[in-house]
């Protein structure tokens, strides 16, 4: 919204800065996001008051040396006049006609002054000297209004109006400064000029000069000479005509052309311009139609019907049918006449009713429709108007009478138009007034300000709101003890947006200043936070993830069969999978089972740009119950999983080393052993071989068991399978199109991790010294290193303070279908140095236990 500050003027007064006025607006809820100056002070172009004036074209006569030069002789206030050499067009007309009997008004710019240069590109500041033409002295000029900076025309001088006072600076009588205001949607009472004065007036405490406009109506009534039928009461609450004969169209008077254009609206003509005029000032649009085109001056608002289209104003021809072609999801709402539309209510107008040069006679409408109609309309239609954009955030209901007022009025005025008495007033749904009751308590526990009754109806009324005080008497000086005053608020028709007590608190902060409400802190102590453990856990398993180098992803949880035939063809079952009713696009119509599918394809999307990939995903699975339609209410279990893939060489590309080695099985092990540790879950936790899953490849694979219960000897005998993780299958690889030697996948059950997760123990670090001692064993292939590992640590008992497994070995050294593992075994007490004789027993008893449960012998 741009709001000249000249125009706001004739109706508050204005006596602070431009900069202190922007500043409260801000405050105030309306920022103010650009200050435009024309022609004063803090413009791009200052206007020297003492160089640039207004002036008189007195005469105008043939450049003596020059056919497209004319002489002018001008009158700007001083003794004697000044002859300007000019090619203004404009003035050809007036040559050698001797002395005007109607002089011209112009801008007169004397030598010196700075003007931009008319014949440049851009916008060029240039001094004014002085220096022949053809023989002439030119030391003045009149200006164009691009010379000025008003706008880029620069094909005659600018013509002022009669009543431009001779001799005045032209910083006084055209210069401007305008408020560019953001407003947002609740702020749509402050489209319009007058709007903006009820906040300012609010805001400074200056006095509000809101006049009452009234119509010299010189014509025969317009009831029985017009009519108008409403169909959709619920649509269209008020509909007002007013009728204006005999008009002459022509171009607007210079002084509102200027205040259109310094509002950012184009002057077309003055029917159109007074009407754009009056939407800018009141804030109610209004539509004019050539009533000789309308038939039987009968207007009709109703819905479209099917097969009806309308060419509007910005020559289209528009399909008023709903359907995917049109745009429209409903009917339009249609201001039509017998024969057909006229115009999209509260939108745009249509060509056949417009006025034109051949007008006479004019139907004035103004109406109240109903905002959701009007959003969706302009919306579906691509058709935003800025009478769309006052109608679809509501407008007040009393302003139709004041815009047809005013708007036939000017008509009269500056169109010569005669206007027929009375209006024809269809008010079907009339406003149905607020009333509010504020104490002055919930003031202060909403804003923690202290405001007494009088001071709140005295805020309010500034902003316009009715208000009385109930309660709170007084006797002499002395209060009875009664109940808390309350002030009763009648909201005005302009205010739609407020409908409670909170509403009204914050009018008052607005007022009061939000730079003056206190701080305060809460009267109790914050209790404390409320924790869900598995969300907590979740988020650990998240951090623990990114600190092992994995960049997190999140993937669509709807999916596409074909994305599930590149890891699992078996799975690639539509059956099996919860269907969407209404899909968005064709690949994501079922809900995921698994995370594996969408994550491995964003694996090999990342391949193909990078070298190295090591992602991770935590999200839900959707799972259809064991038996569905049971229960019409049943929902599908959404179980959290998490998802791992990695590719690429170990190390990142560096200088520092040359270890090129690719990713296997044993760093994605690492990830899940890592995370069972920092879950407590170390000892629970379990691999063993899987050989029977096409997603993996054959004994590079394992099963992801948690461990409930062991026997005597630390054997499991209750377990239950957690997650698969291991190098995927080449078939895999190879439909997902990776160029790499090996991909890693793992999915983890985290909802069972996480409902069996304990507290992870630490211990402190002991101050004596450790024994390291090395261990290698002869175990058949058969026996895996995880039975092994977990003999030695049962067998150490609590001085193992780790175990760490450095050779591997199968060849001609031990006998076939067996193989050696060397283990460093690090021992450490807390309370002592542990003796040789202590060590001895523990390594004997750890022999001993891998030779009865396992068959391992020790190699010498």
């Amino acid at each position: 919204m741009r709001v000249p500050l000249s125009w706001l003027r004739e109706f508050v007064a204005i006596d602070l800065p431009v900069e202190e006025l922007a500043r409260r607006l801000t405050f105030g809820g309306m920022e103010v996001a650009q200050i435009h100056r024309i022609g004063v002070e803090g413009s791009p172009l200052p206007w020297d008051p003492e160089l640039i004036v207004v002036a008189n074209v007195l005469e105008v006569r043939s450049h003596p040396n020059a056919d497209r030069l004319v002489l002018a002789d001008v009158d700007y206030g001083a003794a004697q006049p000044h002859t300007v050499v000019t090619g203004a067009p404009n003035l050809f007309p007036y040559r050698d006609q001797g002395r005007l009997p109607h002089p011209l008004k112009a801008v007169f710019a004397r030598e010196g002054a700075q003007l931009y240069d008319g014949h440049a590109e851009g916008w060029v500041i240039t001094k004014l000297k002085g220096r022949p033409v053809r023989g002439v002295m030119s030391d003045a000029m009149l200006c164009s209004e691009k010379e000025l900076g008003l706008s880029e025309d620069h094909e005659g001088i600018l013509i002022l109006p009669d009543d431009a006072p001779v001799g005045m600076p032209l910083r006084d009588y055209l210069g401007e400064v305008i408020l560019e205001i953001d407003l947002t949607p609740n702020f749509a009472r402050c489209l319009s000029i007058v709007g903006i004065a009820r906040e300012v007036a609010a805001l400074t405490g200056a006095p509000l000069k809101l006049p009452d406009p009234q119509v010299v109506a010189e014509g025969p009534s317009i009831i029985g000479r017009a009519k108008v039928t409403v169909h959709e009461p619920d649509l269209c609450p008020r509909f007002m005509v007013g009728l204006a004969e005999g008009v002459k169209i022509g171009p607007s008077p210079f002084w509102m052309q200027r205040r259109l254009i310094n509002a950012g609206m184009r002057p077309i003509n003055n029917i159109v311009d007074i009407s754009n005029y009056v939407m800018l000032e009141w804030g109610q649009p209004t539509h004019a139609f050539d009533a000789d085109r309308v038939a039987d001056r009968h207007l009709i608002v109703r819905l479209a019907q099917p097969g009806e289209r309308l060419t509007t104003l910005d020559d289209r021809d528009r399909d008023l049918t709903p359907s995917p072609e049109s745009g429209l999801s409903h009917p339009p709402l249609l201001v039509c006449d017998a024969t057909g539309p006229l115009a999209i209510a509260g939108v745009m107008g249509g060509a056949s009713s417009e006025v034109s040069n051949a007008t006479t006679n004019v139907l004035l409408e103004a109406a109240i429709w109903e905002p959701v109609q009007i959003r969706r309309t302009a919306r579906s239609l691509k058709l935003p108007s800025e009478a769309s954009r006052r109608f679809e955030r509501g407008v007040d209901y009393a302003l139709p009478p004041i815009a047809l007022r005013r708007c036939l009025e000017l008509m009269r005025l500056y169109a010569g138009a005669t206007i027929a008495a009375d209006f024809i007033d269809v008010y079907s749904r009339p406003w149905q007034p607020v009333t509010i009751e504020l104490p002055p308590s919930e003031v202060r526990r909403l804003l923690g300000i202290h405001l007494d009754a009088h001071s709140i109806a005295e805020i309010l009324g500034r902003l316009g709101f009715t208000c009385s005080i109930q309660g709170g008497s007084t006797v002499g000086d002395f209060a009875i003890l009664a109940a808390e005053p309350v002030v009763r608020v009648e909201v005005p028709s302009f205010r739609q947006d407020v409908t409670m007590v909170a509403d009204l608190c914050e009018e008052l902060a607005r007022v009061y200043g939000y730079d003056r409400i206190p701080s305060t802190r809460l009267a109790d102590e914050l209790p404390p936070p409320m924790t869900v453990k598995a969300i907590e856990l979740e988020d650990q398993v998240r951090d623990l993830m990114v600190g092992a180098g994995l960049t997190e992803l999140i993937t669509y949880s709807l999916i596409d069969m074909a994305l599930v035939a590149r890891v699992q063809p078996s799975e690639a079952v539509p059956e099996r999978y919860l269907k969407i009713s209404n899909p968005g696009t064709p690949e994501h119509v079922y809900m995921r089972r698994s995370l594996l599918p969408s994550l491995a394809a964003a694996l090999a999307l990342n391949l193909r740009e990078r070298e190295r990939s090591l992602v991770f995903e935590i999200g839900r699975v959707y799972l259809p119950p064991a038996e569905p339609g049971k229960d019409e209410r049943w929902l599908p279990d959404e179980p959290r999983r998490l998802a791992i893939a990695l590719a690429g060489p170990r190390q990142p590309e560096s200088w520092l080393s040359t270890d090129r080695d690719w990713l296997d099985f044993y760093d994605l092990k690492g990830i899940v052993e890592l995370l069972g540790e920092r879950l407590g879950l170390s000892d629970q936790l379990t691999f063993a071989p899987l050989t029977d899953d096409e997603r993996f490849h054959p004994g590079r694979s394992a099963v992801l068991m948690l461990v409930h219960k062991r026997d005597s000897r630390g054997r499991p005998v209750d377990q239950q399978p957690v997650g698969v993780l291991g190098e995927a299958h080449p078939q895999v690889r190879a439909r997902l199109e990776v160029n790499v030697p090996r991909v890693l996948l793992a999915e983890i059950d985290l909802e069972t991790l996480i409902a069996h997760a304990g507290q992870a123990t630490y211990r402190a670090i002991s101050r004596f010294p450790a024994s390291v001692q090395d261990l290698s064993i002869v175990a058949d292939e058969t026996v895996s290193e995880a039975q092994i590992r977990a003999v030695i640590q049962r067998s150490a008992g609590e001085y193992l303070e780790s175990l760490t497994l450095f050779d591997r070995y199968s060849g001609s050294q031990v006998e076939e279908g067996k193989r050696s593992l060397t283990y460093h075994l690090v021992f450490r007490a807390s309370d002592r140095t542990l003796l040789d004789e202590t060590l001895a027993k523990i390594r004997k008893k750890i022999i001993g236990n891998l030779e009865r449960e396992l068959g391992a012998t020790i190699r010498s």
